[in-house]
């Protein structure tokens, strides 16, 4: 299988590792800056299920031609205009998008350009980050990782992808209801940004408070009744699952969101998690102040950090 991984960044990079493992055919189709970075330093992987550090091979923008069976996108969303831009050269009759970006905006963009029946389905669970020297940082061993078809047409490239990446470290799941475990991942997701972005501070901080668990419940709520009046109801066990992230007194997650703001980022996936569930939500009829309170405050971060009209 030869396989197109859009940027080596935190999971990108950290997938595509573990694929050149595995013995795929893969190539990142990355900026020149770091094109040079990786053919001088390699691709360093810092993990506790294994480290990685070789040479890797890259494509820049202008060199794609449509030669890949699967491209694999793992970009923020913010920048998700861009990137099919840059991939649309690589993308062949029979070539196979896999997206590992938050929320579900992405796939009807995707849709809308590539068609449905190139777009397969894909769910990370890992946490990682691009440390400033350019190697990806593996926290803890948790990585689960979800794919699947989204129509019958991209059936056979879930399997195919799914065998290849089965014999790489951590959780590998081909699943034939792709689009719920997509909510399930989203629910969890927005509920938990919502609540660390609004007030600042990891799942046991919030707590820690008189109302905190209040709040931290009824932010799984309103996500959850999105998802249900979609028709994809969260399964009982995926919500003891979501239950015991978010209502650990012990926890010490927050959301990457929540993270970006601590270090003063300029842009946020806020649209992506949080504006689109309740977009979606108020489509349904439903009332979620709390995901209203939440977006605003994310939007008047955004408007505070927006880099000036002439640095853009």
């Amino acid at each position: 299988m030869k396989i197109l991984i859009l940027g080596a960044g935190a999971i990108g990079g950290y997938y595509g590792a573990r694929l050149l493992q595995a013995g795929a055919d893969v190539t990142f189709l990355v900026r020149p800056r770091r094109a040079a970075a990786l053919a001088s330093q390699g691709l360093r992987i810092r993990s506790e299920s294994g480290d990685f550090d070789a040479p890797v091979r890259t494509v820049t923008s202008a060199n794609l031609r449509p030669e890949y069976d699967l491209i694999l996108l793992s970009c923020k969303a913010y920048d998700l205009q861009g990137a099919l831009d840059d991939i649309a050269p690589a993308v062949g009759s029979a070539t196979g998008i896999l997206p590992l970006l938050n929320g579900l905006s992405v796939y009807d963009e995707l849709d809308a350009r590539f068609g449905r029946d190139k777009v397969l389905g894909g769910v990370a669970y890992i946490a990682t980050m691009l440390d400033g020297d350019g190697t990806i940082l593996h926290f803890g061993t948790l990585d689960n990782l979800i794919v699947g078809p989204r129509s019958e047409a991209t059936a056979p490239l879930a399997r195919d992808f799914h065998a290849l990446i089965a014999g790489t470290p951590g959780n590998r799941v081909l699943s034939p209801a792709i689009t719920q475990a997509l909510w399930n991942k989203w629910v969890s997701l927005a509920a938990g940004a919502m609540m660390n972005c609004l007030m600042r501070g990891t799942v046991g901080d919030i707590l820690a408070t008189r109302d905190g668990r209040r709040l931290m419940e009824q932010a799984m709520a309103e996500c959850r009744s999105v998802a249900a009046a979609a028709g994809y109801p969260m399964p009982s066990e995926d919500i003891q699952r979501l239950e015991s992230r978010l209502l650990d007194v012990n926890s010490t997650w927050a959301a990457s969101m929540a993270r970006d703001i601590s270090q003063g980022a300029q842009r946020l996936e806020a649209d992506a998690i949080v504006g689109d569930m309740l977009a979606r939500g108020e489509s349904y009829g439903l009332d979620l102040p709390l995901a209203r309170a939440a977006y605003c405050h994310l939007q008047v971060y955004e408007h505070q950090h927006a880099a000036p009209a002439s640095a853009r």
